[in-house]
């Protein structure tokens, strides 16, 4: 029996969500309004939509949707800062306003269904409750199985995550706070909620194809995530270097040995081939390993200025609208 409903904040980051914004914003409200009236949630809860730094009307929209529609909020940061930070940055300015947090990108790819599902498993106990993907039969060969990859190589390299998981997912207002605790610059969310700990859950849903608008995280993007993931959250790629050359030089001392049985035998012909083949693979090893330790230094680096994630230009509310001139994050 739930005598106070909780208050929940639905954080949707948007970045160049025009052709999708008008699809999202009903079928949220909808949903919403819905959980509202059977009780689930309080009239409090908002739809809270955050613009990082979009290049199209996106913020336009969501002012124009908050002047009509009282369960829509916004936030806009005064650039753009990337997915996870526009995310964290809505999860921090809700966690002040909401009991519980409920994360979803602004596509609805995720099932908007399976929010109701994680508020009842808050209501069971449950402080973190993650949005998990059933099967991922829709996707295409390549994606399928660069996704499943990436979620083994994480695990692999040490990487605490949830398999089939990615930032679908129920907070409560403590396990927040904690996340605030969490102060790198480098973010990786879907690494960094695990190890907040609480008493965690997941729900299973379908995933459906984007209905409008384009996908923000092409090839390209996913590759650098995954390696912003690895790096940010492991040193096994500089241990796997040192293992590597110790292999090597293993390898150059039977070669060595080789080469003067091969000397006192007689048997020198010269081997170009050979030479030059060695030469290539251990400068090649050489500038992958300085380049890979030369990413940790120049994240150590990043982090070591603690210059703000972002900053917030704009903050639409019930009550008025909050401009900021810099508002640093806390």
């Amino acid at each position: 029996m739930i005598n106070e409903p909780a208050t929940l904040y639905i954080v949707v980051p948007c970045y160049n969500e025009s052709e999708v914004f008008p699809i999202t914003a009903p079928a949220l409200t909808e949903l919403l309004k819905d959980m509202i009236q059977n009780k689930k949630v309080s009239t409090k809860s908002r739809i809270f939509f955050v613009d990082d730094g979009s290049r199209d009307n996106t913020w336009e929209l969501i002012a124009a949707e908050h002047s009509v529609n009282s369960y829509v909020s916004g936030l806009k940061l005064a650039g753009n800062v990337g997915h996870q930070n526009a995310l964290l940055a809505g999860l921090l300015t809700a966690a002040d306003k909401s009991d519980i947090t409920v994360s979803i990108d602004a596509d609805l790819q995720d099932d908007t269904k399976a929010i109701i599902e994680m508020v009842d498993k808050y209501y069971e106990g449950f402080d973190i409750v993650y949005g998990v993907r059933s099967s991922r039969k829709k996707d295409s060969f390549f994606k399928r199985t660069t996704a499943q990859g990436f979620y083994k190589l994480m695990n692999m390299m040490g990487v605490k995550t949830v398999y089939n998981h990615a930032d679908f997912r129920l907070m409560s207002a403590r396990a927040v706070a904690h996340l605030k605790n969490y102060k790198e610059r480098n973010l990786f969310l879907r690494g960094i909620v695990p190890l907040i700990g609480y008493k965690t859950t997941s729900v299973y849903y379908e995933r459906s194809k984007r209905v409008a608008g384009e996908s923000k995280y092409p090839l390209k993007k996913m590759l650098s995530f995954a390696f912003d993931g690895i790096t940010s959250f492991s040193i096994k790629p500089i241990s796997l270097i040192l293992a590597l050359g110790i292999i090597i030089i293993f390898c150059s001392i039977v070669a060595a040995v080789y080469s003067l049985i091969a000397y006192f035998c007689g048997n020198t012909v010269p081997g170009w081939t050979s030479l030059m083949l060695s030469i290539w693979f251990l400068g090649g090893v050489q500038l992958v390993s300085v380049g890979l330790i030369g990413q940790y230094i120049g994240k150590i680096y990043i982090e070591s200025k603690e210059r703000p994630r972002y900053n917030l230009e704009m903050f639409l509310t019930d009550e008025e609208t909050i401009n900021e001139e810099i508002q640093n994050n806390q």
